[in-house]
Formats: structure tokens, C-alpha cells, sequence
């Protein structure tokens, strides 16, 4: 008899000890009809996890993720969804419908991580949108020292919001909440500290697909990166007439290659500094060649028109599928390296007085 007690006690701690196969999500949400859905992001679409009708105040989401990770939640597929970081174990999330964005989520230890990070980020956000509101008033009423200096502190915020994320990845290689904001944060590094971020991370997230896809990224990266020979490629101007990079770098002492779209409204706001830049060196060997990730050609040239873009422009017309974006593992824009005449990059994502600073230091050696 005491044998099979203590089996049975044994039997018991080992039940207990044993990962949860999925995970169980009670929803409560006040206000919530229909539907409560969990839904994760795909490349193009939406991707469906669970759905689950809300019976007396409650739906129950299950299934099994392979890690934790984000998921959104959301009322009947509503375009409000918050974020969720989902877990196989027994969760619980409470909230009203109207305001989704505030949901408790509970169980999630990945999800208590990100909240943590996020609610400073947060503060930091509002923070800096309220003076950024203040430089706009500033401006308009003419006190332009005064905006100048509330911008300076937005930036100054701004960044800092940089610098939080990436120190949660160097003091947090094996979360899962590291990959989100690694691939939040990619975009202003150079490839070789988007390397050492990544390789100081855990093992276990190596099958993460934000890591998997970062690393193929990097890799790409390094065969652009200064002091490589860029990538040729030849794309379509807007006569159908094929146009070839290293014919166009290869003319000038210094080429910008600007990636950029019509509908990209930073691309935009860069637009009269660059051209403020062309105008000032094109006399001295600096030129500028577009690739617009555009897919509307009246866009394309109707913005190319209106900003008064008057160098050599060529388009794919595929989206985020532009070939050359793709070549140059572009996924932000604007997006620009600078090459001179060989073919070297010299430099990369110059922009407002320090593209014209950069330009000038190039042209007087």
C-alpha cells in the first residue's frame, strides 16, 4: 500500500511537471456579441488561429503555438485588435469591447514582459506627441527658434524609445518579446550591429520567424553594405525604356539611389531635400536614380511632377515586390545608398542636412 501511494504521488508530480499541450484563453470582455476572434499577421492577410462564440459573457479561445509569440484579439474580425502575447498554457483576459485596446491579459509570461516595456514606451509616446503639438503651434504662429527646439526634444525622445528596445534585447536574449522589438528596431542599425544583436541571442529562438527572417536579412545586408560594389540591376523608366544602375553611376562622380513611392509620406517630406541637394552638386557630379515602389504609374509620375524630381526614375511597378528592393533587402523606405563612380557604396540612409554634408565631403577629397 505504501508502495502505491508513493507511485501515485510520484505519478502526480511528474502530471504537474508537464508542459500544457496548447493554451486556453477565457475571454471576458463586457459588451462583447458574436465572435470572439484570435488572429495572427500574415504577409498580405489576416491569418485565422480560433474563433470562439461569446455564451454568457464568456469565450473560451484554444489551440497549440509552437512558441510564444504576438497574436491580435479581436470582436467579430473588427479592425480594433489588441495584442497578445499567447503562450501554451491557461489564460485569462478581461476588458470591455468598445476599448479592446485595454484588455487585462493574465497567464501569459511573454505577455507580462511586453506590457512592461510597452506601457514605458507608451508614456514615452504620449509624451512626445503632446510636444510635438506644441512645436506645430509654435511654427505656425511664427516662433520658429521656439519649434526648432521642441522638435529637438521629440527627437530626443524619440530616440530614447530606440534605446529602451535594444536594451531589453542585449539584457533579454532568450524572450520571446526580443524578436518583436528587434524587428522594430532593425531598421535604423547597420548590418554589422544587427548581427551582434542576434547572435547573442538564445538558441530557442532561432526557429522564431522574425529572427529567421532578420537572419536572411542580414546576410543579404552584407552584400550591400559600404564599401561593397552594388548590386546592378536594370527596371523600366516611364517610357517602357529599360535603364541600367551602373550606366547611370558610372557618369557620375557620386549617385544617390533612392528608394521611395508616391504614396510614402516620409518619402515625400525628404523629396525637397534631396532635390535641394541635386540642385546645389549635379554641376559637380552627383546625380540621383529613383526606384519607386509604387504601383499605380499616374501616382508615380504625378508625384515625380509635383516634387519636382527631375533625374532618372525607374519602377517594377510591384509594390514591396520591387526587384531591386528586394536586391537591396529594402523593407522601409525611404531607403538610399550612396555610390560613386566604380560602383562602391560609400554610405547608406543619408538624409536632411546630412545627405548635402556627406555629399560635399565626397566631392571636395
Amino acid at each position: 500500500m505504501r508502495k502505491l501511494l508513493v507511485v501515485i504521488i510520484g505519478l502526480a508530480l511528474f502530471a504537474c511537471s508537464q508542459p500544457q499541450d496548447g493554451f486556453k484563453i477565457t475571454v471576458k470582455l463586457d459588451g462583447a456579441d458574436g465572435n470572439v476572434m484570435l488572429e495572427q499577421r500574415g504577409a498580405s492577410q489576416w491569418i485565422g488561429i480560433d474563433t470562439a462564440e461569446v455564451v454568457d459573457g464568456v469565450a473560451v479561445l484554444e489551440g497549440e503555438v509552437d512558441f510564444p509569440g504576438v497574436y491580435y484579439l479581436s470582436v467579430n474580425g473588427e479592425r480594433n485588435k489588441a495584442v497578445v502575447f499567447v503562450e501554451n498554457t491557461s489564460m485569462s483576459i478581461t476588458g470591455k469591447a468598445d476599448s479592446i485596446a485595454g484588455i487585462q491579459v493574465s497567464g501569459s509570461a511573454s505577455h507580462d514582459e511586453f506590457k512592461t516595456i510597452n506601457d514605458k514606451i507608451q508614456k514615452i509616446s504620449e509624451e512626445y506627441m503632446a510636444i510635438y503639438q506644441e512645436a506645430r503651434t509654435a511654427s505656425a504662429s511664427g516662433d520658429t527658434a521656439k519649434a526648432s527646439e521642441l522638435m529637438k526634444q521629440v527627437e530626443d525622445l524619440y530616440a530614447s524609445v530606440g534605446v529602451i528596445q535594444e536594451d531589453f534585447v542585449k539584457e533579454n536574449p532568450a524572450s520571446y518579446v526580443t524578436p518583436l522589438l528587434l524587428s522594430q528596431i532593425q531598421y535604423e542599425k547597420e548590418v554589422d550591429e544587427l548581427e551582434a544583436l542576434v547572435s547573442n541571442l538564445d538558441e530557442k529562438l532561432d526557429s522564431v520567424p522574425a529572427i529567421v527572417d532578420l537572419k536572411t536579412k542580414i546576410e543579404k545586408l552584407k552584400t550591400v553594405a559600404v564599401g561593397k560594389i552594388a548590386p546592378d540591376f536594370t527596371q523600366n523608366d516611364a517610357d517602357g525604356n529599360p535603364v541600367k544602375f551602373s550606366d547611370i553611376y558610372s557618369k557620375n562622380e557620386l549617385t544617390l539611389l533612392d528608394f521611395w513611392a508616391s504614396w510614402c509620406g516620409p518619402c515625400r517630406a525628404e523629396n525637397p531635400n534631396v532635390v535641394d541637394t541635386y540642385n546645389k552638386y549635379k554641376d559637380q557630379g552627383f546625380s540621383v536614380f529613383g526606384v519607386s515602389l509604387d504601383r499605380d504609374k499616374d501616382a508615380w509620375l504625378e508625384a515625380i511632377e509635383a516634387d519636382g524630381l527631375t533625374w532618372d526614375h525607374v519602377s517594377d511597378l510591384a509594390y514591396w515586390n520591387n526587384a531591386a528592393a528586394k536586391m537591396y533587402a529594402v523593407n522601409s523606405i525611404p531607403s538610399s545608398l550612396l555610390v560613386d563612380k566604380n560602383g562602391m557604396i560609400v554610405a547608406k540612409n543619408k538624409r536632411g542636412e546630412e545627405l548635402g554634408a556627406t555629399v560635399a565631403e565626397f566631392l571636395s577629397k
